[in-house]
């Protein structure tokens, strides 16, 4: 069945100010919406557009440009101390509010999203029921030491020219800036050229680098801005949702940077996107997209005795094969540390699977949860008959 893609989009009063926003799909499917937030800080929903993918499977998309970006307030006047971590906790939060979704919501956060995703995860929120951080630092230090890591072995020169122009602040220098390509080609996004839509938040980010400089800095090897001492180690055992965490072999969020969410979240699981760096969404998009759907479906709402199977009329949209190796989040093996490698792949993400194939996916799904929960009632029985 034919997929008809449903799109509103709006503002979302924030104080004096407005958040731009996007859903695709629709609200009140009854399965769980994903809520993406972009990175920087400073960039805007452009280069996550693809992620707009996943309302095909019944999941509601919302976009949004944080405060100061894109289609949102732009305030360039603002004292470098009003960008705050707390600020754009309170626009999420508002958002979700003007939404109505505060009750049922995922949130997949890139890069800097998955920071802001992360301090809001560790409040442990009562409506949220998964957490995505895609390509994501757990600690600023630590970004910066594997980002300057990374650089020495770009091809010769490149390194040196950085240093060159960096020993006397000439950071907007074409050579500096033609050199600092090399490592985005390299470690940000290998397809050459950028799709329109990463070139496009580039772009938007050059044209108003307000958010930007005032809280990571003048480039990403020099973070001197209000997150320079940024960090999530040691908090991060407060995430109580499971936790899918995405990174590509040639990203610059390396394994030494998302380690400590695999260290410490208790209920999470890792794709490693073999042919991405840090933009999987784009560089492996159709892999990507199944990995994230086969992890939201895993994590539908089950309450009680009522499960919700989300049997939308695009629930038999065929995914990746690669998305059929996530591990099961109650699998027998140790929930630590569970890499799964993601090859790419051409499958067709959006082709149609048989009756029949559909109906035997859907019968062992209820299978499995009838295996978790026919022990929980004997017991129930058991104690009843005492």
């Amino acid at each position: 069945m034919e997929f008809i893609e449903k799109i509103r989009e709006g503002y979302a009063a924030f104080g004096a100010y407005q958040t731009w926003y996007r859903v695709t799909g629709d609200l009140s499917s009854g399965r769980t919406p994903l809520v993406v937030i972009h990175g920087g800080p400073g960039c805007t929903h452009d280069y996550v557009d693809a992620f707009k993918d996943v309302a095909a499977s019944g999941h509601a998309v919302i976009h949004y440009d944080q405060l100061g970006n894109g289609r949102s307030t732009h305030l360039p006047d603002k004292d470098p101390s009003f960008w705050t971590v707390g600020l754009f906790l309170e626009e999420l939060n508002n958002l979700l509010d003007h939404l109505e979704i505060r009750d049922n919501y995922a949130i997949l956060g890139q890069s800097w999203g998955g920071m802001l995703g992360s301090e809001h995860a560790i409040l442990q929120p009562k409506g949220l029921r998964a957490f995505i951080p895609a390509n994501s630092p757990t600690c600023m230090r630590t970004w910066v030491s594997e980002a300057n890591r990374l650089r020495k072995l770009l091809p010769e020169g490149v390194h040196e020219t950085l240093l060159k122009h960096e020993a006397v602040g000439n950071y907007q220098d074409p050579e500096y800036l033609a050199a600092s390509r090399v490592f985005y080609d390299h470690h940000v996004c290998r397809v050459i050229p950028w799709p329109e839509e990463v070139a496009r938040t580039f772009a938007q980010v050059d044209s108003d680098p307000t958010v930007y400089h005032a809280m990571s800095g003048p480039t990403e090897f020099h973070v001197i801005g209000s997150l320079k001492d940024w960090k999530s180690t040691g908090r991060l055992s407060a995430i109580n949702v499971p936790t899918l965490v995405i990174s590509g072999r040639h990203d610059e969020a390396t394994p030494l940077v998302v380690k400590p969410f695999l260290d410490e979240i208790a209920d999470v699981r890792w794709a490693l996107f073999e042919d991405s760096s840090h933009m999987p969404h784009v560089e492996e998009r159709q892999a990507c997209m199944g990995t994230v759907v086969k992890f939201l479906d895993e994590t539908s709402e089950v309450s009680g005795l009522v499960v919700f199977l989300g049997t939308s009329a695009t629930s038999g949209i065929s995914l990746p094969s690669a998305s059929n190796n996530l591990p099961p989040l109650n699998s027998d093996t140790s929930r630590k540390h569970r890499l799964r490698s993601v090859p790419a792949t051409n499958t067709d993400c959006w082709s149609e699977l048989p009756a029949v194939k559909w109906l035997n996916a859907r019968f062992s799904r209820i299978a499995m949860i009838a295996d978790e929960l026919i022990p929980e009632w004997k017991m129930v029985a058991n104690q009843l008959g005492k």
